[in-house]
């Protein structure tokens, strides 16, 4: 039963865990996104076709969709403490999985925390206020004026993650395939200055999403990015783009 050993758990079974459950998430991330969200709006604030979309299908899907991103988020946690030494001088050149490995998975990790605190602590929490006053008026009750509001937070704080996606995936990926075999110079210096550097871009899109740089009001043109899918996509794009080449320079 080799794969029951503690390094096979670690490297192989939780692993293959976490890239499943976080498909899952992911993918109804990008549900929400590029397929729910601008169909709903189709149908109007008040609409009776929308608020049963949204007590049938969306309840379901968010259901999966924040399971999902605790599954993905525990067996990330848990492959760290099973692989044997995984953060043994980590982000030095001792480490046996390469400084450039260290600091890659470390910033698809605070990406990924970060979106995971996101669904649960913005995104599901506004959006049990929308259920309900969905459910609430297909039983002949009155509009809860809070719903709106809510809404928009939800959505603000999704379309984040949507853009965050971007640069988790490579970086998590990467971390085993490019970045493990790539940067063997890279000393533990700029490993930390990239590493800050990311960390301080990523605070400050999470900060303006929250709407703490400016209101979550459509006329605040610091939320352009979350505005519409086709925005998200070019600005997930753009910061991808950014922290590549910043890795590149401070790694190289």
């Amino acid at each position: 039963m080799e794969l029951l050993t503690r390094d096979y758990l670690g490297n192989f079974g939780f692993r293959y865990l976490h890239i499943v459950a976080g498909i899952c998430w992911i993918g109804l991330l990008y549900y929400f996104n590029l397929v729910q969200v601008p169909a709903f709006a189709a149908f109007g604030d008040e609409g009776k076709a929308r608020n049963i979309a949204i007590d049938k299908v969306a309840r379901r899907a968010l259901w999966w969709f924040r399971w999902a991103a605790i599954a993905t988020l525990v067996t990330g946690i848990l492959i760290t403490g099973l692989v044997k030494n995984y953060f043994k001088d980590f982000m030095t050149s001792d480490s046996g999985l390469g400084i450039g490995h260290n600091v890659a998975i470390s910033i698809g990790m605070v990406l990924g925390i970060l979106m995971a605190a996101n669904v649960w602590m913005v995104i599901w929490k506004n959006q049990k206020i929308v259920l309900a006053n969905a459910a609430n008026v297909l039983a002949g009750g009155e509009a809860n004026p809070a719903a709106p509001a809510a809404g928009r937070r939800a959505l603000l704080a999704s379309r984040q993650n949507f853009i965050f996606s971007f640069s988790m995936l490579f970086f998590m990926v990467g971390a085993a395939h490019f970045y493990s075999g790539a940067f063997a110079g890279a000393t533990s210096g700029n490993a930390w200055t990239f590493f800050i550097i990311g960390v301080v871009i990523t605070a400050i899109f999470q900060i303006n999403a929250l709407g703490l740089l400016g209101g979550t009001a459509a006329t605040n043109k610091l939320l352009w990015p979350y505005e519409s899918h086709k925005n998200a996509l070019i600005t997930g794009g753009v910061l991808l783009l950014v922290l590549w080449i910043l890795s590149e320079i401070l790694l190289g």
